[in-house]
């Protein structure tokens, strides 16, 4: 990979970039999501990387042989094609290629710093399984840029901002600028000064009479995630040099269009994956490893895109045109206003609040219980231990750890449970887990104690008290909904969808009786909604409101329901949006004066992140709203939170969120986040 001059610390940390992806790849390898036997070779001993990691670098991996694979099927009728890879690195395309028996007329020039090339030309010499497949013609003296060449296969060492050197690089060594020839930059042209690689862009089109560009990158620079993938970069001194000009898709399409290609597809890594991948290898990926990093994965392919160029080419080259049929929401969402938010000044002797995947309940009026997740605690980042309570007095927050009485194993740290409030003093904790093969947590009764007047939260302490109700395999659960209802006057917990250990979606559901928590069969009707997970769910009229959610395809959901009282049960009924609610998972909600409130989530529009969406119960009007978070100091994550919605004041208080940013660091909102939400819910 080629940066446009750089010094010797930002050459060798562009260089380190490739080390570790290639690290990734092999590891991704290991575990049976690619197939990919050479890649160990070029990169020795592997080293495992997380279910995350390998899913990134399956999709990237996925993208590039299914556009390299369409080049060589649409080209076959010619005698010659060419490809060459910029910034190759330690890949090991040509190897798998060649073990295919698809390079009979094609040959495979790549480019890489000098030094990476002669490590690679030296490790395929001593080799055997890779010296094998190519025949080495001893051209290594025929020019002062060839590390290596074989009869389909050549190796330069050359800086790819170094424009004139490389075109005299790949004349040297055979490149006919005539025949069909397909250029690939994974991650490398970033690296750049932009003039320099534009310069490289154009170059390609102008030189090649039949020409073909495939991109993979990085985009969205300024939203959340890009922020925190910004600044990982940046740490590695290796800054990402194109998101400025060339932020999103539309900007390098115009890009590729301006430097003189014909013909220009781009899609994020979210609609290559659904469109481009047969369902049947979605499930298989799916199924690899236990996962759980849902909001991570899909931001991750939110924030990539891949784009393939041509000129010349007859008939066109356009690997990304697909006939499978998907919502696109691409187009510009009708943002109704703005809502302010201001972190909280809150007096706290911790960091407890710094967390994702907790719960968050009000136990009495402005006291506020935090319990579980994953977050920081003592400096070290760990599923958490302690709770933790905020408390309002005298028009301030104040937090501290919570004492736990009698602590009970069976609490085990969990992640994604819920915790229902059933009086003052007690509350029901029901599912989570510690790991996703781990979710046998089932049910925990929590007791408060010694909540004082004064309302100091240094009086307040938590007993976990286990339970052993009839229904506690039915618990065994996570990324659910425990939500209270009410049939013939009586009080009923609607334990709802989730997903387990053994089932990725679950659409079942459960009422338990309170106080005994004793499962109770009551009558449902109406249309079933399809299961999901990471949905919402809201006590309203005695039934409960469920709005979005992931479903069984790891697609998000845009469907709200109503579960509302009969005669003789229940009834499922569809409560209509317009426009229709965009697909989202991972937000909270609430509702006030029949307003339901949707806060924050995951979703694949490609132009913002969410924020708060309302939607009026009695028409179905759906009314966007941004969070403008300026004035943080932070970026504002808003999945995997938790939040609280405090009527009399119309405030929303947002506790915690965030999570692992892929490969670039886990990024945890360190304090609480008041939204006034008195315009919105004032609004007609």
């Amino acid at each position: 990979m080629g940066p446009a001059r750089p010094d010797g610390r930002r050459s060798a940390a562009v260089q380190g970039t490739g080390g570790s992806s290639a690290v990734s790849k092999c590891s991704a390898a290991e575990r049976g999501y690619v197939q990919d036997r050479f890649v160990r070779l070029l990169v020795g001993r592997p080293r495992r990387r997380t279910a995350l990691i390998h899913r990134g670098y399956y999709v990237r991996a996925r993208a590039v042989d299914h556009c390299v694979q369409d080049f060589l099927l649409k080209t076959q009728s010619h005698p010659r094609t060419q490809i060459l890879s910029l910034g190759a690195g330690f890949d090991s395309l040509y190897f798998r290629l060649k073990d295919m028996d698809l390079l009979r007329h094609t040959v495979i020039y790549e480019v890489d710093f000098p030094n990476v090339a002669c490590q690679k030309a030296t490790l395929i010499k001593r080799t055997e399984e890779l010296s094998a497949l190519v025949e080495d013609s001893g051209a290594e003296g025929s020019g002062v840029t060839t590390a290596f060449s074989g009869k389909d296969y050549r190796l330069l060492g050359v800086d790819l901002s170094e424009l004139p050197k490389l075109s005299i690089a790949l004349e040297e060594a055979g490149m006919d600028n005539e025949v069909p020839t397909l250029f690939i930059a994974e991650v490398v042209l970033t690296y750049m000064e932009n003039s320099r690689s534009d310069a490289l862009i154009q170059w390609a089109a102008e030189h090649f009479s039949h020409a073909c560009f495939l991109l993979y990158e990085q985009m969205h620079p300024e939203d959340p995630f890009g922020r925190v993938m910004q600044q990982h970069f940046r740490q590695l001194n290796s800054a990402l040099r194109s998101l400025s000009q060339y932020p999103d898709c539309e900007a390098q399409q115009k890009r590729f269009f301006e430097k003189g290609w014909t013909e220009c597809s781009v899609m994020d890594m979210n609609e290559f994956f659904t469109c481009c991948i047969p369902e049947d290898e979605q499930r298989r990926v799916q199924a690899l490893e236990p996962f759980d990093e849902y909001e991570e994965w899909h931001l991750k392919c939110s924030h990539y895109f891949v784009l393939t160029a041509s000129k010349g080419m007859e008939p066109s080259w356009t690997p990304l045109l697909s006939n499978v049929t998907v919502p696109h929401h691409h187009g510009p969402i009708r943002l109704a206003g703005s809502i302010s938010a201001l972190a909280c000044a809150v007096q706290s002797e911790v960091l407890g609040l710094r967390r994702y995947g907790h719960h968050s309940s009000v136990i009495k009026p402005n006291v506020i219980l935090t319990t579980g997740g994953f977050g920081e605690e003592n400096g070290h980042h760990c599923r958490m231990r302690n709770f933790h309570v905020l408390i309002k007095y005298a028009g301030s927050w104040k937090t501290k750890c919570v004492k736990k009485e009698n602590p009970d194993k069976r609490w085990d740290e969990r992640l994604y449970h819920t915790v229902s409030c059933l009086s003052d003093s007690l509350a029901l904790v029901v599912g989570g887990r510690t790991s996703p093969s781990n979710a046998a947590l089932g049910m925990l009764w929590l007791r408060f104690l010694k909540i004082c007047n004064d309302l100091d939260p240094a009086d307040v302490t938590v007993e976990p008290v286990s339970l052993q109700p009839a229904v506690e395999r039915a618990a065994l659960r996570w990324r659910h909904s425990t939500t209270e209802v009410i049939f013939k006057g009586e009080k009923y917990l609607f334990m709802y969808g989730g997903r387990s250990a053994t089932q990725p979606v679950l659409g079942d559901w459960y009422f338990l009786h309170i106080p005994e928590i004793s499962c109770t069969t009551i009558s449902v009707e109406g249309p079933v909604p399809e299961g999901r997970h990471s949905h919402s769910a809201c006590s309203w009229k005695g039934g409960v409101l469920i709005a979005g959610g992931l479903g069984a395809a790891e697609q998000p959901l845009n469907s709200v329901f109503l579960l509302r009282e009969t005669e003789h049960g229940f009834r499922w009924q569809i409560i209509e949006t317009h426009p229709p609610l965009i697909p989202r998972y991972s937000h909270t909600a609430h509702v006030h004066d029949e307003k339901l409130m949707l806060v924050g989530g995951v979703w694949f529009h490609s132009l913002c992140v969410p924020g708060i969406t309302v939607i009026d119960l009695m028409t179905g009007l759906c009314v966007d709203y941004t969070i403008n978070a300026e004035c943080l100091e932070w970026p504002l994550m808003l999945h995997n939170h938790s939040s609280v919605f405090l009527p009399d004041e119309k405030e929303l208080l947002l506790i915690g969120g965030g999570g692992n940013c892929f490969s670039f660091g886990t990024h945890l909102n360190p304090n609480p986040i008041s939204l006034n939400l008195s315009s919105v819910l004032s609004s007609p």
